[in-house]
């Protein structure tokens, strides 16, 4: 069983410096079910296909099953059952031994950035980097599986 710890950010615009140097993916997504207990998500990323299912956030934690899948399969899962897809790229930023994950959203989403890093315990330890602005974790507004049907570009301003 897997289990993912994250927590997620906004940024400030000291984080334009610290993606020249980034490596990206391009990334569409979909969620084929979405309900209080549980979401099943179908993403693209790069040249791959994922299918994850995630599990309610109790904390920052919850439980976590994601899968590689033919990525023909991952694009057709999402033309055939995706509604409203998430679309947005990916930067990777390693800083002080942690890897930070900057999303970029674009269409609905767009103007919307969140960076999230992945811990090993809830109670770990990291360093903020200088493009950090707000800690957002557990505010359910920006959970991937709510941007999809109530994007950034309906509430924000």
């Amino acid at each position: 069983m897997g289990k993912e710890i994250e927590r997620k950010f906004l940024v400030n615009d000291k984080l334009d410096e610290a993606l020249k140097t980034a490596n990206s993916n391009y990334c569409s997504q979909s969620y084929l079910s979405t309900d209080k207990d549980k979401v099943v998500r179908v993403r693209v990323l790069g040249e791959k296909g994922f299918l994850t299912i995630k599990s309610k956030v109790e904390g920052i934690s919850r439980h976590e099953f994601e899968y590689e899948i033919p990525i023909t399969d991952a694009k057709e899962m999402i033309d055939l059952f995706g509604q409203n897809v998430i679309e947005k790229t990916r930067y990777l930023i390693t800083y002080n031994k942690h890897i930070w994950e900057i999303d970029i959203f674009e269409g609905k989403n767009k103007g919307l950035i969140i960076a999230e890093i992945e811990l090993n315990s809830e109670n770990e330890h990291f360093e903020i980097p200088n493009w950090i602005d707000k800690e957002v974790t557990g505010e359910e507004q920006y959970y991937n599986s709510n941007l999809q049907n109530n994007p950034y570009s309906s509430w924000s301003k």
